[in-house]
């Protein structure tokens, strides 16, 4: 299901991006594996990390507050997790306008970018946070997870499927995530209309 495929991860030097990157450069053969995110160190640190796999990774520095830079990086790309985010509850309570910016504006330029660069897949990490969300971070994921499930009536007849997880450890979401696109795939190609939030 991913062979072959280019994929992208947004935030793809967080913790959930590194798992899922040697997941999936363990058991499949991606085309390409795209790390987008705003750190060089992290970037410097994951390539070394990775580096018998040097022929299938590449690194872009950007944000997803920056929507032409979405459009250069998602120009051929298969799939994209949205995994970027402002996550740490007391840093969204101080900076409130930057959550919004990051959690918000963010999940509408990927969509934007999305929808207008072809891609095919689009899941986007949520947080049990946005279930009744008490705090800011909870409620800029419950908006942002609404973005993305709306984002599925503007792909019109395009194939295009838009979704949001909820994962409760890394293991799980990695695991969970990489079986998840290929029944997500199988829905697809059969022509089911997809919206949920697990």
């Amino acid at each position: 299901m991913l062979n072959g495929k280019t994929i992208l991860v947004t935030g793809g030097t967080g913790s959930f991006g590194n798992a899922f990157t040697q997941y999936v450069l363990e058991h499949y053969e991606p085309k390409k594996i795209i790390i987008y995110s705003r750190d060089e160190f992290k970037q410097f640190n994951m390539a070394n990390k990775f580096k018998k796999y040097k022929d299938k990774l590449r690194f872009f520095i950007g944000d997803v507050r920056d929507k032409d830079r979405l459009y250069r990086a998602f120009d051929g790309v298969d799939y994209v997790v949205h995994a970027a985010a402002l996550k740490q509850v007391p840093a969204c309570e101080y900076n409130p306008m930057e959550a919004v910016k990051t959690n918000i504006d963010g999940a509408m330029n990927v969509v934007d970018a999305a929808l207008d660069c072809g891609v095919k897949r689009v899941v986007a990490l949520s947080t049990d946070k946005a279930v009744n969300p008490i705090n800011l971070y909870g409620g800029t994921k419950l908006v942002s997870d609404k973005l993305f499930i709306a984002a599925n009536a503007y792909s019109g007849q395009k194939m295009y499927a838009f979704l949001s997880c909820v994962m409760e450890t890394l293991p799980e979401a990695v695991a969970l995530l990489s079986h998840f696109f290929g029944k997500l795939l199988q829905m697809v190609e059969k022509n089911f209309r997809l919206q949920i939030t697990v």
